[in-house]
C-alpha cells in the first residue's frame, strides 16, 4: 500500500478515488472538474473578496487610524493586492512557485502600505496552506520560513525609504510573516495528516471487505468440498452393495424366487438408505432446518454405527471381522464422524479392489491414542501387486484426517493386501458431562 501526499492514494497500484464533498459535487455540477479550473476560480473568487476588502480598508480604516494614501499609492496598493491572487492558479501544481510568486507581490504590497499599516492578503495564506498539504513537514517549514525574513527585509528597506523607525515595521512584518505563512502551513500539515489517516481507514475498510468475501468463497468452496467427499462416501458404499447384490438377485429369479424376493427386498430397503443419507448431506446447505424433514438433520454416524455397517457387508456377501479393543471414549463428533467414514470408505475400496477378499476391521482405545485399522487380504485367484489406489476417496480420508489432526497411514501389506490406519492422538480427551447437547 502507498499513499501520496499531493495526489489520491495508491493501494496495490490502483489509484483510490476520495470521497467527493459538497464542495467537490457542486463543482462537479458546475464543469469545473480539472485541478487549473478549479484553482483559477478560486483564484478569480479570492481577487474578488481583495477588492472588496480594500473598499473597507480606504473607507474605514485608513481614515480611522488617521492614515493618509495617495491616488498613485493607492493605486499601486490595489493592483498588487488583487494580483497577488493570480499565483493561486499554480497552487496545487507548482505549489513552491506559487508562493514564491505570493511573496514577490507583497513586497509591492509593502512598498505601497502606509508605513504604520501591515497590509497581508488571503493569498499568503492560502499559499502557505497549500505548501503545508501537499509538501513533507520539514520541507514546507523551510519554504515558509524562508518567506518571513522577505516581508521583514522589505518593511525595514521601506521604513529606510521613508525615514521612520525600523523596529515597528519589522516587528509587525515578522509576526504578519509567521502567521500567514508557517502557522498556515502547520494547518495544512495536520489537515494532510488527517486525510491520510481517514484516507487509510477507508483503504483498510476495503481490504477488510475483500478480505471477509475471500474468506467466505474460501468456507463455500471447502464446504462444496467436504459435501462432494460426502457424497461420494455415501454413493460408493451404499451403490456399490446395490450393484452386488442386484447381480445375486439376476441369477436367483429362476432358480431360487423367494431368495430373489428378499434380495430386491434389501434392495429396496438399501435405497430407500441411501436416500435418507443424500438428504441428510444436502439437509447441511440449508439455512433453516425444515418442519417436514424430521429425523433427517441428525448428527452423522460415528464409531458406534460400525456394527451396522459392519451387518451391511456382510449381506452383500463381505467377510468382515470388527474387533474392538480398550475402554471406548467419546470423541469430539466430527472426529467420531471421520472414523466411520474412513471405515466406511475402507469397505468400499476392498469391495472394488479385491472383492471377496476377508476385511479385518479393529478400533482401538489407547490411554493416549485412538485408532482404526482396516485390513483386507488380497481378492482369490489374483496374483499380489503393489497397488496404486488413488481417486477422489483416499483424498477425502486424507482430507478428514487432516481436519481432526489425525494421522492416515495408506499402502500395500507385504501379502499384497491392503492397510489403512488412521490415529488420533487423545490430549484433549472430551469430557462426558451426561449434558444434553
Amino acid at each position: 500500500m502507498m499513499l501520496t501526499t499531493d495526489g489520491p492514494a495508491v493501494f496495490d497500484g490502483v489509484p483510490v478515488p476520495p470521497r467527493l464533498g459538497r464542495l467537490d459535487s457542486l463543482l462537479t455540477r458546475l464543469g469545473v472538474t480539472t485541478r487549473p479550473a478549479q484553482d483559477a476560480l478560486l483564484a478569480a473568487v479570492v481577487a474578488l473578496m481583495t477588492a472588496g476588502l480594500l473598499v473597507v480598508l480606504f473607507q474605514y480604516v485608513l481614515e480611522a487610524e488617521d492614515l493618509t494614501v495617495g491616488p498613485a499609492q493607492g493605486v499601486l496598493l490595489a493592483v498588487a493586492t488583487c494580483a497577488q491572487a493570480l499565483p493561486l492558479v499554480l497552487r496545487r501544481t507548482r505549489p513552491v512557485l506559487c508562493l514564491g510568486l505570493v511573496v514577490a507581490v507583497q513586497v509591492l504590497v509593502i512598498a505601497a502600505s502606509p508605513p504604520d499599516l501591515s497590509v497581508g492578503g488571503i493569498p499568503q495564506v492560502i499559499a502557505g496552506y497549500t505548501v503545508g498539504t501537499l509538501l513533507p513537514a520539514r520541507r514546507a517549514l523551510m519554504v515558509t520560513g524562508a518567506a518571513v525574513p522577505v516581508g521583514v527585509l522589505a518593511a525595514a528597506v521601506t521604513a529606510l525609504v521613508s525615514g521612520n523607525g525600523l523596529l515597528m515595521p519589522a516587528a509587525n512584518h515578522l509576526a504578519a510573516g509567521i502567521g500567514t505563512y508557517v502557522v498556515s502551513a502547520l494547518v495544512g500539515g495536520a489537515v494532510a495528516t488527517r486525510r491520510r489517516y481517514v484516507e487509510l481507514l477507508h483503504l483498510r475498510a476495503e481490504e477488510l471487505m475483500r478480505t471477509q468475501r475471500a474468506t467466505t468463497q474460501a468456507a463455500i468452496f471447502a464446504e462444496r468440498s467436504r459435501m462432494a467427499r460426502e457424497l461420494h462416501d455415501v454413493a460408493a458404499h451404499h451403490l456399490s452393495g446395490l450393484v452386488v447384490q442386484a447381480a445375486a438377485v439376476a441369477r436367483q429369479i429362476d432358480s431360487d424366487p423367494e431368495a430373489a424376493k428378499a434380495g430386491t427386498a434389501w434392495i429396496r430397503g438399501q435405497g430407500k438408505e441411501t436416500l435418507d443419507s443424500l438428504r441428510l448431506i444436502v439437509g447441511v446447505l440449508r439455512e433453516r432446518p425444515s418442519v417436514d424433514d424430521d429425523g433427517h438433520d441428525a448428527p452423522p454416524p460415528g464409531l458406534d454405527a460400525l456394527d451396522g455397517l459392519v451387518r451391511t457387508a456382510r449381506t452383500l456377501g463381505d467377510t468382515v471381522e470388527l474387533v474392538r479393543e480398550g475402554r471406548p471414549r467419546d470423541l469430539a463428533p466430527i472426529a467420531d464422524a471421520a472414523f466411520y467414514r474412513v471405515a466406511q470408505e475402507s469397505l468400499s475400496n476392498a469391495r472394488q479392489h479385491a472383492p471377496g477378499a476377508p476385511v479385518r476391521m479393529a478400533v482401538r482405545f489407547a490411554e493416549r491414542e485412538v485408532s482404526l485399522e482396516v485390513v483386507n487380504t488380497p481378492a482369490a485367484g489374483r496374483t499380489p501387486t503393489v497397488s496404486t489406489r488413488q481417486g477422489m476417496g483416499l483424498i477425502g480420508m486424507r482430507e478428514r484426517a487432516h481436519l481432526v489432526g489425525a494421522t492416515l497411514t495408506t499402502g500395500p501389506t507385504p501379502s499384497g493386501g491392503w492397510r489403512v490406519l488412521l490415529t488420533l492422538p487423545l490430549h484433549h480427551e472430551p469430557t462426558n458431562t451426561g449434558g444434553q447437547e
